[in-house]
């Protein structure tokens, strides 16, 4: 069962303090007394968010020869969602307290107070009556029998297109970055001559009025998508779908290093699925407040293809020489979110561990290609030349990866610093180095000291950087 808002906020309590304290994730617009539900990515945030989208891009797109990149536009043609069916379809049901004004997203508030699947199914009158006949009070106010009746709302950020507000077209913000890869689709067959089946990868900012935004970075209504389309022949979807929900899956575990006990995989029952989807999984992780989607996985027939032909009036079927026939192709859709990977890349890392005389040690325990600084070098006084010999280890090591410089504060409390930031490794010069050229290397996990060469210095990383 769904954590209440208030139990979800408390769980998430110590991710967000050190996420804020050590530069990952600050609240949006601070300074103006902050602006509900947006989040700026520090220093070290936009690090583990640029690592994530290199590992997911060298894994989705450059190490395969069946998947090309693309960067479509934020501001597409209306008619594209029109085509979609997201002008029409993208709602979710909406009911606000007539008493203190708050609005609640129906099936999610229904699922905090019965469980998942609570809403399924169940029509706008249904959802109604039930949150009436349950006597369910305001999540703000408290206030009984004070909402009104469920009604949809689209989700959907309308803006203006034009050069005056008298000739302005209105136009929407991308809901999703699917969009722009199929109305791509002929452009990429006909300048890459790829056959069936291949895929079309997008990394891309989406935009979506959520109701119930909330969870920290979990829900936004700003947010970054890692999207594949991938097209084959029909009658072969179910096959690459298996195959790309095994895939993903393997990606979490064995690339980003999450832990396999956090991660499941959940296949949508036939009343959940969209009307487009012949078969849809999430895979979901085990965040502080429950279990949540991180991934989902569709297999979206021929739907957007078939509705796109229709409506632009361009032929869009892909044209199979070896079988001498044309068809539109259909789509197995793999989309990712970039923030809540994020969330979940935070929340498996955090660890308090208990050492001797009851300290608390705070650490993140990133997967050494997510970190954001992989190496942080620590002169053990800044004087004598040992500062001038860390900053010479520093210049040659942020040539290879990056690396932080830090001088200030005891050693064990900038120990401690970067065993927050995550960092992996932690360099020490001290006077022993001046005189036979060797460091203290310290391991984050383990706290492990091994005493080696500055000329080794290298090598042993590149081993231990996987």
């Amino acid at each position: 069962m769904a954590q209440p808002k208030e139990k979800e906020e408390q769980s998430l309590k110590p991710i967000v303090a050190v996420s804020k304290r050590r530069g990952f994730v600050f609240p949006g617009s601070e300074i103006y007394g902050g602006l509900s539900n947006t989040f700026d990515y520090g220093p070290n945030g936009i690090e583990v968010l640029n690592n994530l989208k290199r590992l997911w891009w060298e894994y989705f797109v450059h190490r395969r020869d069946d998947v090309l990149g693309l960067d479509s536009s934020i501001l597409l043609h209306p008619r594209v969602w029109e085509a979609s069916g997201h002008i029409s379809n993208f709602n979710d049901p909406l009911m606000d307290c007539k008493k203190c004004k708050t609005r609640i997203r129906v099936d999610k508030f229904l699922e905090d107070k019965e469980g998942e699947g609570a809403a399924t199914g169940k029509t706008l009158e249904e959802l109604t009556n039930t949150i009436r006949d349950k006597a369910y009070a305001c999540p703000t106010c408290g206030t009984v029998g004070s909402f009104t009746d469920a009604r949809q709302f689209n989700l959907m950020f309308k803006t203006s297109h034009g050069a005056s507000e008298e000739g302005a077209t209105d136009i929407y913000l991308r809901p999703e970055t699917a969009q722009g890869i199929f109305i791509n689709f002929k452009n990429v067959t006909q300048i890459a001559r790829k056959k069936v089946p291949f895929g079309i990868a997008q990394i891309g900012k989406s935009f979506r009025n959520e109701i119930m935004a909330r969870q920290f970075i979990f829900r936004t209504r700003e947010f970054e998508q890692m999207e594949m389309e991938f097209f084959c022949e029909p009658g072969t979807q179910k096959e690459w779908f298996k195959y790309w929900v095994d895939y993903c899956m393997d990606w979490l575990v064995n690339v980003v290093g999450l832990k396999k006990e956090n991660l499941r995989v959940r296949e949508h029952e036939k009343e959940e699925l969209s009307f487009y989807s012949d078969s849809t999984s999430d895979i979901e992780y085990k965040y502080p407040f429950g279990w949540g989607e991180l991934w989902g996985v569709a297999s979206r027939t021929d739907y957007d293809l078939t509705q796109h032909e229709k409506f632009s009036s361009e032929d869009l079927k892909y044209h199979d020489l070896d079988q001498k026939k044309k068809y539109l192709p259909y789509v197995v859709e793999p989309a990712l979110g970039l923030n809540r990977l994020f969330l979940a890349v935070l929340c498996d890392a955090y660890e308090e561990e208990k050492l001797e005389k009851d300290d608390i040690r705070t650490v993140l325990r990133f997967g050494r290609r997510v970190s954001p600084m992989k190496v942080a070098i620590f002169p053990l006084m800044k004087k004598d030349g040992l500062d001038a010999k860390a900053k010479e280890i520093y210049a040659d090591l942020r040539n290879h990866w990056y690396v932080d410089y830090d001088e200030s504060g005891a050693i064990g409390k900038r120990y401690r610093r970067h065993d927050e930031i995550g960092t992996p490794f932690c360099i020490t010069v001290d006077y022993d180095s001046m005189s036979d050229g060797t460091v203290t290397i310290r391991e984050r996990d383990s706290m492990k000291q091994e005493r080696i060469a500055i000329t080794e210095i290298k090598s042993y990383l590149i081993n231990r950087m996987v």
